[in-house]
């Protein structure tokens, strides 16, 4: 029987090619985006779950709001990891990391920089699984000057050298590091990503006793069964202890005090929630999280194509019911039961379903290339073969067969025979569900066009907005901090040529790669907040572009002025200095005591952090060190680039030339929102496509329908544009009445994504309107292709077959 069933659903297939292509090229579009959306989902909740042990692995935060200042930091004190394994029995491990930002290590004399350093904890490789396929199996981090690299910085280090026992200099630090062991690389599946660790034990400040300085990424792993929340309302009582004693001397008041006034708490992430949940600021090379609401909108564009592509499926098939109306009546004469029919009606749904499956596969695997440019993803063909996903796909085509062919199945075999025998039979009355069915295509369809203009709109705003410095023509030479000595005489030679405006030493950027420092204020003597602390000389401001609106700026002319700062307009504010600021006083808290420090000048506010938070009190201190940040006055870089190299030679032999741009690393730091939406708005495009193919069938059905009447209309004189209005105006209604419901509601979901951003757009009311337009756009071209050669088709032919 079900080879009959077969047989039959393939002559139908065949016999309405039109109807099927429609069905079949829609649900293999949204069969295809379900499953490249299914594997970025996928791989996005998989993030540290490669770790056997990643369920009872958990990090330890800092959260605090203090002064008004709400802290919410990745790091946390240097003696928590090893306070918290002594004190709690449920701790079997604490393992500490500490980043460093751009060593540079040599072998050979040939020197290397800009890759991925950290400090850890011999227990480090105890906590998170780190495959070693070379050296010292057992613990190869116990020697103060060991270090262990990935493969891949193995053989670029020693090439097919064996590593082990090899030593890397560091003239920066003055240490000598020897390989001992060589690991996989971190998957890419993680949270951080560095190629190189170096035992804490030869980090000088690895055994601080400091309660009130964070600067380490701290991870815990318990025993099986502890229950993390449990731990966690246990850390209050740890700050009592330890913390407390330290806080007069730091802050100038009592603990009990100063816990009255302010909010301070350790907590506890688990390891697997640390990639969707990216609420703890952190930096260097622990990899930016994901926004989980982007997977949320993701998740729901999948499902809502693969809805509008059903709908379609259901609307066709309904709206051609009277093409097979007779067929079923004279199935049902001949002995054929309701059961039967809905058998071999679900056998062609799930056969057109089935072929659309294996289409969407082959396009996963001609687009994924595509994809992962997009996505910044290096996802497989292979990972198709995922036991999730051959699962998923399996479900997907079951379901979608019953979804997309089960309604047609019961309404086609519920006809009764006399009636459709007699030619009585007819399917409007199924047109309201097919209308409402219409309508929630173009809610969606124009819900997801406001969605990627409003995304695109943000995205422009932030390319253009003030952001209070110059950020065109800007070099950065990180690298110059390496010359020692040199950097001012190379700084003075390149200085010198015409095709340079200004140079300034300073390793704190507003964008890109950038040293940070924070340092405690106090105020008449109480602690006020933390702020950000840059060093920079005299020429940082003009450098950047930056706008003095009160004050001087630094100047040799007034010698070292290392107790002299300029501040940000914001932290003018905090500080309550909002009149006449200029030679105010504050104590900046340092470990060896308080500061007192002179403001000489207020800059205007810049955005020296992503706009995704707001401006931060920022001070400027006359304490230049770093690299170079060189201001450039040609269209000719390249030249200028070649002239700087040539010089860079002659003071340095052995450290490589490197350089970024001011404004690539700006747009980089919101790369991420922009490849989402280059991506929200192809799936955006292929929904709307999916949805018209379905419209242009319904309109097909529509003026075949109407063939009749279209033919005497003509011959009575109606024009072309009169019946192109004829079949486009009910059509027409469903789409505005769509708006209605759509745009409220993709006002609302905008919002909530827009809250993400401290500085940001307002929806405006024309964005409504160039969705609407851009909707009807679409809807009337697909509308008026099918009913322009409706319209223009000779009428003698039309009433002749009658």
């Amino acid at each position: 029987m079900i080879k009959n069933y077969i047989k039959s659903a393939k002559r139908n297939i065949l016999k309405n090619k039109g109807v099927y292509g429609i069905n079949i090229i829609g649900l293999s579009l949204g069969l295809a985006s379900c499953l490249l959306i299914l594997l970025f989902i996928l791989d996005e909740v998989s993030y540290d779950g490669y770790n056997e042990k990643a369920d009872d692995i958990v990090r330890v935060v800092f959260k605090a709001e203090i002064g008004g200042e709400e802290i919410s930091e990745a790091v946390v004190m240097p003696p928590v990891g090893p306070t918290l394994e002594k004190d709690f029995p449920e701790v079997l491990t604490a393992a500490r990391l500490k980043q460093m930002n751009d060593p540079s290590l040599s072998y050979n004399n040939k020197i290397y920089r800009d890759f991925d350093f950290a400090y850890i904890d011999p227990e480090f490789l105890e906590v998170f699984d780190f495959k070693i396929i070379d050296g010292n199996n057992t613990n190869p981090l116990e020697d103060p000057n060991s270090i262990i690299l990935t493969k891949k910085q193995a053989k670029r280090y020693f090439g097919t050298e064996n590593p082990i026992g090899k030593r890397l200099n560091s003239n920066e630090w003055d240490k000598q590091y020897t390989v001992t062991a060589v690991i996989e690389e971190i998957p890419e599946n993680s949270h951080f990503e560095f190629g190189m660790f170096a035992s804490m034990k030869g980090y000088e400040y690895a055994n601080s006793t400091s309660w009130v300085n964070s600067d380490f990424h701290t991870y815990l792993l318990l025993k099986d069964g502890a229950q993390y929340k449990d731990l966690e309302a246990k850390l209050p009582g740890i700050l009592d202890k330890y913390m407390g004693p330290q806080i007069r001397e730091a802050v100038g008041v009592s603990y009990s005090e100063f816990k009255d006034n302010n909010r301070v708490g350790l907590f506890l992430q688990p390891l697997t929630d640390i990639h969707l949940n990216p609420d703890f600021v952190s930096s260097g090379h622990l990899k930016p999280g994901m926004d989980i609401k982007y997977l949320y909108i993701f998740g729901a564009v999948a499902i809502f194509m693969l809805f509008i592509a059903c709908i379609n499926f259901m609307n066709l098939a309904t709206a051609a019911a009277s093409k097979r109306a007779k067929e079923v009546g004279i199935r049902k004469v001949l002995g054929s039961g309701q059961k039967q029919l809905i058998k071999q009606f679900l056998t062609e749904s799930f056969l057109a379903t089935l072929i659309a499956a294996i289409l969407a596969i082959l396009l996963v695997v001609f687009f994924l290339p595509t994809f992962n440019d997009l996505a910044g993803k290096s996802l497989q063909v292979v990972d198709l073969l995922q036991y999730s996903i051959v699962l998923s796909t399996l479900v997907l085509i079951v379901l979608v067969a019953f979804l997309a062919g089960g309604y047609p199945a019961f309404f086609l075999s519920s006809f009764k025979p006399i009636q459709v025998l007699k030619s009585r039979f007819s399917a409007s009355g199924k047109s309201n569900l097919r209308n409402g069915l219409v309508v929630f295509q173009f809610i969606i369809s124009a819900g997801l066009i406001l969605a990627t203009i409003v995304v695109y709109q943000q995205m422009a705003f932030i390319q253009n907005k003030d952001l209070g410095y110059n950020k065109d023509h800007i070099l950065v030479l990180r690298g110059a901090q390496l010359l020692g000595e040199q950097c001012d005489a190379f700084k003075n030679q390149i200085l010198g040529d015409p095709r340079v405006k200004s140079v300034s030493n300073s390793s704190f950027l507003p964008a890109g790669v950038t040293d940070i420092n924070m340092s405690g204020i106090l105020l008449d003597n109480e602690y006020h907040r933390r702020m950000f602390i840059y060093n920079v000389d005299e020429a940082y401001i003009p450098t950047l572009g930056l706008e003095l609106v009160a004050g001087r700026n630094f100047s040799k002319e007034f010698g070292a002025e290392e107790d002299k700062v300029i501040i940000n307009e914001t932290a003018a504010n905090s500080l309550g200095f909002h009149q006449n600021p200029i030679g105010k006083t504050f104590i900046r808290d340092t470990d060896e005591g308080g500061r007192e420090l002179t403001i000489i000048g207020v800059v205007k506010d810049f955005h020296f952090k992503s706009l995704h938070r707001e401006i931060e009190p920022l001070i400027l201190m006359n304490n230049p060190y770093g690299g170079l940040i060189v201001r450039t006055n040609t269209a000719d870089v390249a030249s200028l680039l070649s002239y700087i190299e040539s010089e860079w030679q002659k003071f340095s032999l052995k450290e490589p030339f490197s350089y970024t741009f001011l404004d690539e690393s700006f747009n980089k730091t919101y790369l991420r929102e922009q490849k989402m939406g280059s991506i929200l708005s192809i799936f955006t495009g292929l929904t709307i496509f999916v949805a018209c193919m379905g419209l242009f069938g319904l309109v097909t059905f529509a003026a075949e329908r109407r063939v009749r009447e279209i033919g005497i209309r003509k011959v009575l004189g109606s024009s072309v544009p009169e019946i192109i209005s004829l079949l486009s105006k009910d059509f027409i209604k469903l789409i505005f009445i769509s708006f209605i419901i759509a745009f409220p509601l993709g006002y609302f979901l905008m919002e909530k994504w827009l809250q993400d951003f401290a500085y940001r757009i307002q929806i405006e009311w024309w964005f409504f309107l160039l969705a609407g337009l851009l909707t009807t756009l679409i809807a009337l071209i697909t509308i008026g292709f099918k009913s322009f050669k409706a319209a223009s088709a000779n009428p003698i032919k039309s009433l002749r077959t009658e």
